[in-house]
This record gives structure tokens, C-alpha cells and sequence, in this order.
């Protein structure tokens, strides 16, 4: 863990952090001067390029986010070094394509743990120390899935969708104690998780490109500044929404 400083103690958990989306508004926050802490099973840091001065704002955190016991004692460690925890950015995600019929009950535990529980549980133990630091800012990383039904990816959807609904109920519940949550819906994300769709699936590129109003797939920076505004003082009224960053993809007739 790197030592906190006077004026900057304040810090913001990320999960998945290690690369696309993650990595992208891991570095995005630390550019802002914003210090990270990177939760996973392997403390594994963002493997994006940056300058030595932002990547010096990253911090390793070593947690199951899917174990609530080693999750706890994850954040209650930041805070005991002296870090004071302003945000949560639950972005830990997996994907598995299978339709209804072919998915395995053990298949569609996974994707909801890792995508939906992992998140409530993330909340839940940083709830205590956003309400010991005055406030916070939770941004839960959901997809335009929670807007369109995917035959091959009904627990991924079941999951995102979720992933909306748990914004607006801790948004409700959590107002009064300054902490505002939000979600963002990414659209077509050239990822590592993409690419392989857009291998496998005839014609995905084109149909993604030739219905997305910019005209392209997504990078995982387009999400960079949605997640820099909603974890920053200047959304301080703003909570319970869920902001499609999609290039225009789900307002298309």
C-alpha cells in the first residue's frame, strides 16, 4: 500500500481493474489525482500505460469480491492504513453465452455472483466507512443488456439488469447519508470479452457499427469521463440513474 498523505487520504475502490473497462477508469481517476485501489483476487494493478506520476496513485487491494468475509477485511485494512474511502466502482464481470435451455445452473451462480452479488456485497461492507468519511460515491458498471433482451446471454442480462434495479434501491436508501449511486450501461466495448464475440459471431461487426450512431465500437476510454463525473463533487445531485454510454446504439429505430 502506498502512504497516504494529508491532503491526500481520500480513495476510490475499483474492482476489475486489471484491464478494459477498469483499467480505463482506474486510469482515468488517477489522472485526475484521484488515489485507486484496485481490489482483486490477485491485487493484479491496471495493465494500461501511464505516467509514473499517475500510476503512483494506484494501490494493489487483495479481496474475493465475491466472499464477503475477505471483502470486509480488504476495505477495513484501507481504512486502518489511513485511507479514507470516498468511492466504489463495481465493475468485476464475467460473461458465459449459453441460452436458457444450455446454460448449467453452476454457469448462471457464476455470472450472478460475480456480476450482481459481488456488487451488493461490495456495497454493503463500504457502506459504514462512506457514512464515516461524510459521503461517498458508488458507480455500479451494468450494460445496455439491462435495456435489450440477448438470447445467448440470459444470466449476463438477468445479471445487468439487476445491476440497474440495485442503483435505484441503494440511491433511495442511501441519499441521506450523501452517497450517491449510479450506473453506467456500456454499449459495444472493444474488450478482450468483445473481441472474441466479434470472432465468433458472422457479421457482429457489422451490425454493431452499422447501428451505432457514431459509427464505431466503443473504447473502454469513451466510459473515462461518465465515471470521473459521477464519482466527483459535481454530481453530488445526482443519483439513481443508469447513463448508457453507447455511442447512440439503444436509441436506434
Amino acid at each position: 500500500m502506498h502512504e497516504p498523505d494529508e491532503q491526500g487520504r481520500d480513495c476510490i475502490v475499483v474492482t476489475g481493474a486489471s484491464r478494459g473497462i477498469g483499467a480505463a477508469i482506474a486510469l482515468a481517476l488517477a489522472s485526475q489525482g484521484r488515489h485507486v485501489a484496485c481490489l482483486s483476487r490477485s491485487g493484479a494493478l491496471p495493465a494500461c500505460a501511464a505516467p509514473p506520476e499517475v500510476a503512483a496513485r494506484w494501490m494493489a487491494a487483495r479481496a474475493d469480491v465475491t466472499n464477503p468475509v475477505t471483502l470486509a477485511a480488504a476495505l477495513r485494512r484501507l481504512a486502518g492504513e489511513g485511507w479514507r474511502i470516498k468511492g466504489l466502482v463495481n465493475n468485476a464481470g464475467v460473461h458465459i453465452d449459453a441460452p436458457s435451455e444450455q446454460m448449467t445452473l453452476q454457469q448462471w451462480h457464476q455470472v450472478m455472483d460475480t456480476n450482481l452479488t459481488s456488487a451488493f456485497l461490495c456495497c454493503r461492507a463500504a457502506h459504514p466507512l462512506f457514512k464515516q468519511a461524510g459521503g461517498g460515491k458508488v458507480i455500479n458498471i451494468g450494460s445496455m443488456m439491462s435495456i435489450f433482451g440477448a438470447p445467448y446471454a440470459p444470466a449476463y442480462g438477468a445479471s445487468k439488469g439487476g445491476i440497474v434495479q440495485l442503483t435505484r434501491a441503494m440511491a433511495a436508501s442511501w441519499a441521506a447519508d450523501q452517497i450517491q449511486v449510479n450506473a453506467i450501461l456500456p454499449g459495444w466495448i472493444a474488450t478482450d470479452l468483445t473481441q472474441a464475440a466479434r470472432e465468433q459471431v458472422p457479421g457482429l461487426n457489422e451490425r454493431v457499427i452499422a447501428r451505432t450512431a457514431a459509427g464505431r465500437w466503443g473504447q473502454p476510454a469513451d466510459l473515462a469521463g461518465t465515471a470521473v463525473f459521477l464519482a466527483s463533487a459535481a454530481s453530488d445531485f445526482v443519483t439513481g440513474t443508469a447513463i448508457p454510454v453507447d455511442g447512440g446504439y439503444s436509441i436506434a429505430a
